[in-house]
């Protein structure tokens, strides 16, 4: 006997949709074991109407989500609680950053049974086995669940060999969904193939949701390995390009160049995320032979120019504002784009102090643009994450600020754009300064918009980088309605919302 599991990938953006690689994981883990259907929110007009069907045509035992905060929410939390409603024995299990960094008001819900806390590859067909026999799930690793009204977190597994994993079963999803309509036209090329080669990270930032569940702990696949897939997907579906998704794509310097040499004669352009004080340490040859292989542009997480600020982050001794000005120059030789994300409104002793760091980020941000004008830049508000330990969140705490503790609220407009990292519910950061972040970032994409959106003409660029141009150089940032204005006219999108 085997149970049938329907795998749901909400809607995550409203740009164009990726290949489904959470949920791909895990039906490649339970592949042959038990029979599973595929519903992508990002395909679907109505996902719940086509959930509701199969429910109707047949018997599901498990509804299985994937949750990353922000937009997911939207259809996760609505249907999982409708499909509780109309079929109360079933059991409901959630996977992602969010359950995992949120477990109590998703468990308190009522409407989900278990949240998969990292890794599914063991864990979810063993807690199907554990279902399918009703025997305890106690010691099934990287669980969290309610018995007798507490709540439980399981141990946490070791990292597995990725090498060892089975294959993403892309065939499969093709007979849901065709697999061409994931492989969209992006800055990068044509047919752009998401992929995840790696889990987690091995550095403990204060800021970051990944910390919680992977521990600094990171494990990735071989380049072979990684070769390999992208070549099938490339000769199979035609793939052009590729955006790896990994927390840290560049963290061993050994295993990058492995893979820029096997790549290199593909001619694919490729994209990762990637943190400045590692990189800093790869050799020249090792730069200019990933720029060769078709690396574009690499993610950074600059967060800060400022030292003080970088140590609370966790991330000083290894980060700083010299070494953040130094590698966006060197970068610039091998002709590969970094992108740089800042962290703004970080919490501070007063008010004034606050205010001070944005002012000093907005002018570091600047610096950063006049020595590497290629340099994207993505700006953020700080949104505090549920970090154990750390001294940064427990300021938070101190501070008044609180999570809900309803599940239905993180659907709200305000949570969401917390999620989204643009305007948090933080006692301390100001109106004003919301104000002074955004409208900053204004005038930073009209002086300098992103290469990354595809659709922004050449004389659009042009005329609303004229116009922007006193108000950059003046630093005169209030009320830019009339750059608001083109930008809206022209549906302009910024690197964040473009993604590509």
């Amino acid at each position: 006997m085997s149970l049938k599991v329907l795998l749901f990938n909400p809607r995550s953006a409203n740009s164009k949709p990726r290949i489904p690689n959470s949920i791909l994981q895990i039906a490649a883990s339970i592949d042959g074991r038990h029979e599973y259907i595929f519903v992508d929110g990002n395909l679907e007009a109505d996902p719940q109407k086509k959930i509701l069907h199969y429910f109707k045509e047949q018997k599901i035992d498990i509804f299985g989500c994937t949750v990353m905060p922000g937009p997911q929410l939207k259809q996760a939390i609505p249907i999982s609680k409708k499909i509780k409603e109309l079929y109360p024995h079933l059991k409901t299990i959630w996977g992602g950053y969010f359950p995992s960094n949120q477990p109590k008001s998703v468990l308190s819900s009522g409407y989900i049974d278990y949240i998969v806390n990292g890794p599914g590859d063991n864990t979810f067909p063993q807690l199907l086995n554990a279902i399918e026999t009703n025997s305890s799930v106690e010691a099934i690793k990287n669980l969290i669940y309610i018995n007798e009204g507490k709540l439980v977190k399981t141990a946490k597994e070791e990292l597995l060999d990725l090498d060892k994993l089975p294959k993403l079963p892309y065939e499969k999803l093709n007979e849901f969904y065709p697999l061409q309509k994931y492989l969209g036209k992006t800055y990068l090329g044509n047919k752009t193939i998401a992929y995840h080669s790696s889990f987690g990270c091995p550095f403990t930032c204060s800021f970051c949701a990944v910390v919680p569940i992977y521990n600094a702990r990171w494990k990735g696949m071989s380049a072979q390995r990684i070769y390999n897939d992208i070549k099938f997907l490339k000769e199979k579906y035609k793939g052009d390009a590729i955006e790896f998704h990994d927390n840290n794509f560049f963290v061993s310097e050994k295993r990058t160049v492995e893979f820029a040499k096997l790549i290199k004669d593909e001619k694919m352009v490729w994209w990762g995320e990637a943190r400045i004080d590692t990189m800093g340490k790869y050799k020249d040859e090792s730069l200019a032979l990933i720029r060769e292989a078709g690396c574009k542009m690499i993610f950074f997480g600059a967060e800060t120019g400022n030292d003080a600020v970088l140590k609370k982050m966790d991330k000083g001794g290894t980060q700083t504002g010299e070494q953040i000005l130094k590698f966006a120059e060197r970068l610039k030789k091998f002709d590969i784009i970094p992108e740089y994300s800042f962290v703004l409104g970080i919490p501070a002793e007063t008010e004034e102090e606050v205010d001070k760091q944005i002012n000093e980020d907005i002018e570091f941000i600047k610096k950063v643009k006049a020595i590497n004008p290629n340099t994207e830049i993505i700006i953020y508000t700080y949104s505090p994450v549920p970090t154990e330990g750390s001294e940064m969140y427990n300021n938070v705490l101190a501070s008044g600020f609180k999570f809900p503790e309803v599940l239905e609220d993180w659907v709200s407009p305000a949570w969401e754009n917390f999620d989204l990292r643009k305007n948090p519910l933080t006692p301390w950061l100001k109106p004003y300064m919301i104000d002074k972040i955004k409208n900053f970032e204004t005038v930073l994409n009209g002086y300098f918009p992103t290469q990354s959106d595809i659709r922004f003409k050449k004389w659009q660029r042009s005329f609303i980088r004229t116009w922007s141009g006193l108000r950059y150089h003046s630093g005169f940032y209030k009320f830019p309605y009339e750059i608001k204005a083109l930008q809206k006219i022209w549906k302009y999108r910024q690197p964040e919302t473009e993604g590509f």
